[in-house]
């Protein structure tokens, strides 16, 4: 049954994904609509995703909710008669926000020009933040793969990083690991 996301009251939450829907046209779907529902892509038919999220995101889905709820469905956006928010006014909505936040000179510019070009800069900054590319690609919904051969470009040097965890686990007293196990 249907229900409207319950994230946490505060701290880290999760959203878990079960399907997708994605506008695919009238004459590619056996609906005759332009959305297809149809399982995660790349997954069994019945698999989830789970999204980890921080508490900034958080907060912004609680003020979300409190303000437009959800669609039965559990959307958390929908067109003004209730359905399927629609491209057009999804990209006018999108170049508006991209223009107040990036401002003229940088909105000229190519510089997040669709929404996706966020998923982008956001597994390159986890990728960067964390230098945990298996956790990366698991919470992207990529394989290990695929994050490397699209990303590793963008990765920031941790070979100082790296250097010093590999001499702290180097220095560990061995005779502690011993004692512990025992």
């Amino acid at each position: 049954m249907p229900r409207r996301p319950h994230p946490p009251a505060h701290g880290r939450g999760k959203i878990i994904l079960t399907a997708a829907c994605p506008r695919t046209g009238t004459a590619r779907t056996s609906t005759g609509t332009p959305f297809e529902p149809r399982g995660l892509t790349h997954r069994p038919d019945g698999a989830i995703r789970v999204v980890p999220l921080p508490p900034v995101l958080v907060r912004m889905l609680h003020r979300h909710l409190d303000e437009h709820g959800s669609t039965p469905e559990g959307r958390l956006f929908r067109g003004v008669r209730g359905g399927m928010l629609s491209e057009s006014v999804y990209r006018r909505a999108w170049h508006a926000a991209r223009q107040a936040a990036l401002g003229p000179d940088l909105a000229a510019t190519a510089l997040a020009c669709r929404p996706y070009d966020l998923r982008h800069a956001a597994l390159s900054l986890w990728l960067n933040a964390s230098g945990e590319p298996a956790e990366v690609a698991a919470r992207a919904g990529n394989s290990a793969r695929v994050l490397h051969d699209t990303y590793l470009h963008c990765i920031d040097s941790h070979q100082d990083l790296v250097s010093q965890r590999i001499e702290d686990a180097l220095d560990a007293d061995p005779a502690a690991d011993c004692r512990h196990s025992a």
